[in-house]
């Protein structure tokens, strides 16, 4: 549950940074959405990417939101999840 509170805290900062690597539509989605997180458990983000986005902006912005979220982070784009998964991840994503 804290893990919420942080990212919506924390909400116009991640939305920054995530423009900052040509990022947009940053979601939530995963057992932190779901409120059934543990210690262990990262965050995961879901993100539409540029044209002009690369790996590294991808990469720069998990390190970026670790940082500030003080926690694990997984960042997924909608055009790189796997089709098994798609369908899933698009119904219990919600914007941040």
């Amino acid at each position: 549950m804290q893990a919420i509170k942080d990212i919506i805290s924390k909400r116009d900062q991640i939305i920054s940074i995530a423009s900052h690597y040509k990022m947009f539509n940053v979601k939530l989605f995963g057992s932190v959405l779901r409120e059934e997180e543990n210690a262990e458990s990262d965050i995961d983000f879901l993100v539409d990417c540029g044209d002009d986005c690369s790996l590294f902006d991808l990469i720069s912005l998990k390190y970026d939101l670790e940082e500030i979220l003080g926690r694990k982070i997984d960042v997924v784009t909608s055009d790189s999840v796997h089709w098994t998964l798609k369908d899933k991840i698009a119904q219990e994503a919600r914007p941040i």
